[in-house]
């Protein structure tokens, strides 16, 4: 299914980012929840707009930092209102100071149905020898629950692995794609020239291999506010549009 994350549409209130994502055809949503963006913890809320537009939540993502064994607890919760299909977590960042909820994945894992996933992250590091994120290797995060989600970009902007040995890694773990594109300027941009269809990085390669290998996962649509033309909810419209037709053209 093609999903629209919540944090390509920045800015905008949540019942603007349904409305976008039911006119350009989307399959559902994925919340990408931020600390101070508080309708997006608001179960009862979003759960109102589902049943309004017809469009399910299909997944959430965890805050990257600042994470903690109550957040971890509410997310699941959440999860549970609203019926998603997977909850995607980050490692622990070096500066949280809980991270217990981490370490008990595996064992919440055999208590849901819901596949709790952990995503890889940009290889980044702190005084340019401490890695900002324990336990990240792709090996580990397919490890603790047995399912995994897929960040595009932080792959292509690490030098240790590409995006296909990252689909043969994780194999059948995967349960959700984030895809954005880059340029040698710009991360986070729309997947190709979108007029022309060919992206920088190899997005339609990965699309087809996906489909070879039956993925049965979600697909979420993940770039900056600015890349998309926030401003201009015209623009909006066709870019999402766009990225529908890329998808279909690529994956389906």
């Amino acid at each position: 299914m093609l999903l629209l994350s919540t944090s390509t549409l920045t800015w905008y209130g949540l019942h603007r980012v349904f409305d976008f994502a039911k006119k350009a055809g989307y399959d559902g949503l994925d919340i990408s929840l931020g600390i101070m963006n508080f309708d997006l913890w608001d179960g009862d809320y979003i759960l109102s707009l589902t049943k309004l537009y017809n469009i399910p939540i299909r997944s959430i993502t965890a805050p990257s930092k600042d994470m903690s064994t109550k957040k971890f607890q509410d997310i699941l919760t959440l999860g549970k209102k609203l019926w998603v299909h997977s909850l995607s977590f980050a490692p622990p960042h070096i500066m949280d100071k809980d991270t217990k909820w981490f370490h008990t994945l595996s064992k919440a894992q055999k208590a849901t149905d819901i596949h709790l996933c952990v995503h890889n992250v940009e290889s980044t590091f702190l005084f340019f020898v401490i890695p900002e994120y324990r336990n990240a290797s792709f090996e580990k995060i397919k490890s603790v629950t047995g399912n995994a989600s897929l960040d595009i970009l932080a792959v292509a902007n690490s030098s240790q692995m590409d995006i296909m040995r990252a689909l043969a890694v994780l194999g059948s773990s995967l349960k959700n794609v984030y895809i954005a594109d880059r340029n040698t300027v710009t991360k986070w941009i729309l997947p190709g020239t979108w007029e022309g269809w060919l992206s920088y990085i190899p997005l339609e390669s990965f699309l087809m291999k996906l489909k070879a290998q039956s993925y049965s996962g979600d697909i979420s649509l993940k770039v900056t506010a600015k890349e998309i033309w926030v401003w201009d909810a015209e623009r909006v419209l066709e870019h999402l549009k766009a990225m529908k037709a890329y998808y279909i053209k690529h994956f389906m």
